[in-house]
């Protein structure tokens, strides 16, 4: 695995500080042309909504791009200025990709409560008619639109900060000048490969420890009653305190069983954006990116029918219907754990390999 960057195809006349500055102040120019229109007038007019959602995902694209480089290949950059970046980075990623979040949340939830709830000839859902399913799909809409328009108030005080400006300040000046480690820059550019070796190898021991035997199977539902088996990694829910409710427990658990699998998705981020430097191909990456998404994407989805089922007075045929979404969603979780599971092993292999081309 950690063998494939060693032939990647870097241009041995540049230094590593010049591959670097070339990708930075590429993707500082993407930042810098994508926020006005990802802005709108947002910032400026009360109630205005972002100009384009292409130019906001375009901004998400590149601030994650920049994050990736400072953090792979972090021994290059002035380590102060990278740090302090790679912070105001994060925090305008996750103020952007929250309101998106709950509006893809509604989509996924709502289009699977009306699919369960479908009446057609073809073959009825297992809750068409159930009295519960127009009371828990006005539930969830009610909840997911106030979250989304919390979000929303959110980014348009944000957008009007100092923070903000700051930062955009920031990525013009990255536009023209990268703060670098002199020396790590004067380097040749094949000294970045075992920087990139070092995000392809720490991904590979993240998927060694995934508990592969709960992904054997397209939809393990089975997997779900055996929580809390697999090992536990860093940064996942310790295990509930005395005293806490079921309702806490349960989801201790449950966030502990994604925890894995979440980080194996930071990772795979991490080695797509470390190859991109290095101009290799990441395109079986891309797939696995988009695979985790969907894990990721119905396990926040289940997180957040789990919190509607424990709004208080609503009734026992609500509750029910919230149940059988989560349950649709969890066994999402599983079937997407289990694609993972079958092209891993062909990604892993092909990172392994020999790639010939590249030493020409």
């Amino acid at each position: 695995m950690t063998d494939a960057p060693t032939t990647v195809p870097v241009a041995r006349a540049a230094t590593a500080g010049e591959v670097l500055a070339g990708h930075l102040t590429a993707q500082a120019g993407a930042f810098l042309r994508a926020l006005p229109q990802a802005v709108g007038e947002a910032g400026s007019r009360p109630g205005a909504l972002p100009a384009s959602a292409q130019a906001a995902d375009d901004l998400l694209r590149a601030v994650r791009r920049i994050g990736g480089a400072l953090h792979t290949f972090a021994a290059v950059f002035d380590p102060a200025w990278a740090q302090e970046t790679r912070n105001e980075l994060r925090w305008l990623i996750d103020l952007l990709a929250q309101e998106p979040g709950y509006r893809r949340r509604a989509d996924r939830l709502l289009g699977a409560l009306d699919s369960l709830a479908d009446a057609t000839p073809e073959g009825p859902g297992m809750l068409a008619g159930h009295a519960g399913a127009p009371k828990a799909r006005a539930l969830l809409e009610r909840q997911l639109t106030l979250a989304r328009a919390r979000a929303h108030t959110a980014l348009l005080q944000e957008l009007r900060s100092a923070r903000l400006h700051a930062l955009a300040d920031r990525m013009t000046l990255l536009a023209g000048e990268v703060p670098l480690v002199p020396a790590a820059a004067a380097e040749p550019a094949v000294s970045l490969l075992p920087q990139t070796a070092a995000a392809l190898g720490a991904l590979a021991a993240a998927a060694e420890r995934l508990p592969w035997q709960r992904a054997a199977q397209a939809y393990g539902g089975a997997g779900l009653h055996r929580l809390g088996a697999a090992p536990t990694e860093p940064g996942t829910v310790p295990p509930a305190r005395a005293g806490s409710s079921a309702a806490d427990t349960a989801d201790a658990a449950l966030a502990a069983d994604d925890a894995p699998w979440l980080r194996a998705r930071i990772l795979v981020k991490r080695a797509r954006y470390a190859l991109e430097v290095c101009n290799a191909p990441d395109g079986e990456l891309l797939e696995l990116d988009r695979v985790l998404g969907r894990h990721q994407e119905a396990s926040d989805a289940a997180a957040t029918v789990a919190t509607a089922a424990r709004t208080p007075r609503i009734t026992p045929a609500t509750a029910y219907v919230l149940g059988v979404v989560h349950a649709d969603q969890r066994l999402d979780v599983e079937a997407a754990r289990y694609d993972f599971g079958r092209q891993w092993p062909v990604v892993a292999s092909g990172l392994a390999g020999p790639a010939a081309v590249a030493s020409d």
